[in-house]
């Protein structure tokens, strides 16, 4: 990594990443829609949804499908998971030769535990020869970009992770992305930052910290706190892509404002009707669906309404009318409801 003219500028390999604050890779949130938001309102880089490595190399259609991608969002790491590293090896040389992507992403961080049982995830933790093995193997396969992305350790009570970071440079890669968690903690409870410092100073390449951030203020702080060279936001960024620009702000001493009521409502319905283009195209692929596409679209949006609008005046009465929600004019109408209570944020009390 280089620095660029600004201290908030850098180069991974060659490519330009305009911002430390990056977007965390999340199951059923990081999808295309969310990604080119999350860019859009300044996040240096994103993260596709944990992706098989399995199925994009039987050439699974719906595989492939989480993997779509637009030049809007560059850069873009194809986030990938499975335990062979000879799948593994096959999926990214098939994932960099259909273009669009700018990194190669290992994950060997996920807390689920089907995926852990497989070996694959943070199951990786428990057999560091074979993490080593997947990220030489990818290494040799393709030209882009490789980094990793994983945890401080299965539990405190083993947690050689400066070993692992050790391994995962030697064998080949390119940064490494740490969540300040152990395994068995998965999201709760506070995040370790310190290891993020002291696996900093141990190795060369770039270090990505992330865990617990949710404000720009505590992103700048734990940038500069840890020394890590860029920070990724997962959680704090959901229902709020305009955290990044607020980050990059923070970073320059200067202010930000939040976004509107109406700005956040023309944001949820772009980002609806996103998720809607994305269900017309699982049609071509899916022989049987429950729902029409725009039920679909409408049915995943709820989760993302919910994190958009937390605070505000009518948000119980929404989170009631929910399960109700078939259409894209029911979201539509929800708005409605929010608008009619002020379309303000409650105040709190003393």
């Amino acid at each position: 990594m280089s620095a660029m003219s600004e201290p908030w500028l850098w180069e991974l390999r060659g490519i330009r990443i305009e911002s430390p604050f990056v977007l965390a890779p999340m199951a059923g949130y990081t999808h295309l829609p969310f990604r080119r938001l999350a860019r859009r309102f300044g996040a240096g880089l994103v993260y596709t949804e944990l992706t098989s490595v399995d199925g994009l190399a039987r050439n699974s259609e719906p595989t492939w499908h989480m993997l779509a991608t637009s030049p809007d969002e560059r850069p873009v790491a194809a986030h990938l998971y499975g335990h062979d590293p000879e799948a593994f090896a096959r999926a990214a040389a098939m994932v960099e030769a259909r273009g669009g992507f700018d990194l190669i992403d290992i994950n060997a961080g996920c807390p689920v535990p089907k995926v852990v049982s497989r070996g694959a995830g943070a199951g990786l933790l428990k057999a560091p020869e074979r993490l080593y093995a997947i990220v030489r193997a990818v290494r040799g396969a393709v030209s882009l970009p490789v980094t990793v992305k994983t945890r401080i350790g299965a539990s405190e009570r083993s947690a050689p992770i400066l070993e692992i970071a050790r391994a995962v440079e030697e064998a080949g890669a390119d940064a490494l992305a740490l969540h300040a968690r152990y395994t068995s903690a998965r999201h709760s409870g506070p995040a370790d930052w310190d290891r993020i410092a002291e696996v900093k100073r141990a190795l060369r390449i770039p270090v990505i910290g992330n865990g617990g951030v949710r404000t720009p203020a505590e992103a700048v702080a734990r940038l500069r706190e840890s020394g890590a060279d860029a920070v990724m936001i997962g959680r704090g960024a959901l229902g709020n892509p305009w955290l990044f620009a607020q980050c990059a702000a923070a970073l320059r001493g200067g202010e930000w404002r939040l976004p509107t009521f109406e700005e956040r409502c023309a944001v949820v319905m772009e980002h609806l009707a996103g998720i809607a283009e994305l269900a017309r195209e699982e049609v071509a692929f899916r022989r049987r669906s429950r729902f029409e596409p725009e039920t679909a679209a409408a049915r995943r949006f709820r989760g993302h309404l919910i994190h958009y609008f937390v605070g505000f005046r009518g948000v119980t009465e929404m989170k009631r009318r929910l399960n109700d929600v078939r259409s894209i004019a029911d979201i539509a109408a929800l708005l409605e409801g929010l608008r009619a209570a002020g379309g303000r944020r409650e105040e709190r009390k003393a």
